[in-house]
C-alpha cells in the first residue's frame, strides 16, 4: 500500500506542474491578446485596404487603360509631356505592365513628387495626383506607424512580437493530446462558449503558421528589430562591386515617404557613384545616354513588362534601373533585378540579381510580395482569407471573455494564476532571451513581471480588479 501510494504520488507530480504550466501559459496568451487583439484587427482591415487597391485600382497607376494606336511615343517625348503637364524635374519612369496600360512619371515639384499617367500613344495627360497621398498611402500610415511616427512604429513592434508570444501559447494550449482531433476540425455541434473555443482554436491552429511568416516579415520593417538588427545583418555588401567608386547615399534614399521603393536588401547598402571608367559594358558608345537609351538598356537585360527607370540624384548620381516584385512590378521576386548606370559613361556599375542576395535577403524578397499580396491571384486569395481569420480568431478571443467573465463583476478575470510556481525562473530565462532576440518585446515581458510582482501583488484594489 505504500508503494501505491509512493507511486500515485510520483505520477501525480508530473501533472501537477504540466496543469501549472498550462495554467501559466493561458495566462500569457489571455494578457498578450489583451494588448495584441485591438492592433491584430488594426492591421488586418489596413491589409486588406491595402490588398484591394493594389489588385483593383493599382498603387501607382499601373491599372490605368489606354486604346493601342500604333506604336508608342518615344519615352523621352512622353516626358517632356508630362513636364508640359506638370513643370518640375523628372526623377522616375514607371513602364506600362502591358502594351494597353498607361505610362507614369514621378516629377519633383516645388508643391512636392506628384505622379502624371500617360497615354504612350497620344501622348495625352490621363491622371495627375501626389503621390503617397491617396487611400493606399492612408491604409499604409496607419499599417506601419498608426499615423503617429516612431512611437507607433515602436507600438506596432511590441505588438507584432506579443503575438508571436500569443501564437506559441495558443499552439501549447490546443496542442492535440491523445487522440484527440480537436484543434483540426471545429465542433458544430457545440453550442454557447464551446462552440466560439473550438472555432477560435481551430481557425487559430490552421493560420499560426502564416500568421509567424507575417509577424516576422512585419517585424523586418520595424524600427528597431528590422531597422537595427536584422537589416544592417542581411544588407547587400557593396564590396562586391568590383572597384567602383561608392556614393555617400545609401539605397533607402531612393526611397520616398512610408513606402519602400527599393529592394529590401539593398536599403542599407551604400549607391554607387557615376564620374570614373569603372564598370561594364552598358549603353554603347555614341548613343545618348538618355531615358530612350536606359529603357531600351532594361528591355535588352531582359526586364519585360513593367520595371522602372531613376533618374540620377545630382552630379554623382547614377541611372537606376529596378524590377521589384516588392513594387508590384512582377509576381516573380527570384526575377527582381536592379542595375546602376553611369550617367556620364553609361556604363554598369552593379548589376544586382535574387541569387546574388543573402540568405535572409532571399527570404525577404519572397516574404515582402508574399506579405502584400503580390504574387499572384492565389496570394491575393490567401492573403484575404488569412486576414478575414485574423480578425474572427481576435472578435472570437473577445466573445469567449465575455461569456467566461462572471456578470455583474467589475473584474477583468484573467485565466487563474497557479498557487505555486516553481517553474518562475524558467519564465525569466525565457524573457531574458527573448529581449535579446526581440529588444521591445523582451524589455515589455519583462516589464510587466516586474509590474506584477512589485505593484499589483502588493495593492489590493488592484489585485481584485486584475484577479
Amino acid at each position: 500500500m505504500a508503494m501505491d501510494s509512493q507511486n500515485r504520488a510520483a505520477d501525480a507530480a508530473p501533472r501537477d506542474a504540466a496543469q501549472k504550466f498550462y495554467f501559466a501559459a493561458w495566462r500569457w496568451h489571455f494578457y498578450a491578446g489583451i494588448f495584441v487583439i485591438p492592433f491584430l484587427i488594426i492591421l488586418a482591415v489596413t491589409g486588406l485596404m491595402m490588398m484591394f487597391i493594389t489588385q483593383f485600382d493599382g498603387r501607382d497607376g499601373e491599372k490605368i487603360a489606354v486604346e493601342i494606336q500604333g506604336d508608342p511615343l518615344p519615352v523621352s517625348r512622353q516626358a517632356e509631356l508630362a513636364l508640359a503637364e506638370v513643370p518640375g524635374q523628372v526623377v522616375e519612369w514607371i513602364g506600362p505592365k502591358a502594351t494597353d496600360l498607361a505610362t507614369v512619371f514621378r516629377i519633383k515639384t516645388d508643391a512636392g513628387q506628384l505622379m502624371v499617367a500617360l497615354d504612350p500613344y497620344s501622348g495625352d495627360v490621363i491622371e495627375t495626383w501626389d503621390r503617397r497621398a491617396g487611400w493606399y498611402d492612408f491604409a499604409d500610415n496607419i499599417h506601419s506607424t498608426l499615423m503617429i511616427g516612431d512611437t507607433g512604429d515602436r507600438i506596432l513592434e511590441i505588438a507584432a512580437g506579443l503575438s508571436l508570444v500569443l501564437v506559441f501559447t495558443g499552439l501549447y494550449l490546443w496542442w492535440p493530446r491523445g487522440n484527440s482531433m480537436s484543434v483540426f476540425v471545429p465542433n458544430l455541434r457545440a453550442r454557447g462558449r464551446a462552440l466560439w473555443k473550438s472555432l477560435h482554436a481551430v481557425v487559430g491552429f490552421w493560420m499560426s503558421g502564416l500568421l509567424v511568416v507575417f509577424l516576422i516579415s512585419g517585424l523586418s520593417w520595424a524600427g528597431v528589430w528590422g531597422g537595427m538588427i536584422v537589416q544592417p545583418w542581411s544588407s547587400f555588401p557593396a564590396e562586391k562591386w568590383d572597384n567602383v567608386p561608392l556614393s555617400d547615399d545609401i539605397h533607402a534614399s531612393m526611397n520616398h515617404g512610408h513606402q519602400n521603393d527599393v529592394p529590401w536588401a539593398l536599403e542599407q547598402t551604400p549607391m554607387p557613384a557615376s564620374g570614373s571608367d569603372a564598370g561594364i559594358d552598358g549603353i554603347a558608345q555614341g548613343v545618348p545616354i538618355d531615358i530612350d537609351a536606359l529603357v531600351q538598356l532594361g528591355t535588352s537585360l531582359g526586364m519585360q513588362g513593367r520595371f522602372r527607370v531613376a533618374y540620377p540624384g545630382g552630379e554623382n548620381g547614377v541611372w537606376t534601373l529596378n524590377r521589384d516584385s516588392m513594387s508590384s512590378d512582377s509576381t516573380d521576386p527570384i526575377n527582381d533585378r536592379t542595375v546602376h548606370v553611369d550617367q556620364y559613361t553609361g556604363k554598369i556599375l552593379a548589376d544586382v540579381r535574387y541569387q546574388d542576395y543573402s540568405v535572409m535577403g532571399k527570404s525577404m524578397a519572397i516574404g515582402i510580395p508574399l506579405h502584400m499580396g503580390l504574387i499572384g491571384v492565389w496570394n491575393f486569395v490567401l492573403n484575404l482569407v488569412f486576414c478575414l481569420s485574423v480578425i474572427f480568431v481576435c472578435i472570437s478571443g473577445v466573445v469567449m471573455w465575455i461569456k467566461r467573465r462572471p456578470k455583474g463583476e467589475a473584474r477583468l478575470a484573467p485565466p487563474p494564476l497557479p498557487a505555486e510556481m516553481p517553474i518562475w525562473k524558467g519564465a525569466v530565462l525565457i524573457g531574458l532571451f527573448t529581449a535579446m532576440a526581440f529588444p521591445l518585446v523582451g524589455l515589455t515581458l519583462l516589464g510587466v513581471l516586474a509590474l506584477d510582482l512589485l505593484i499589483i501583488s502588493n495593492i489590493p484594489a488592484m489585485k481584485r480588479a486584475l484577479s
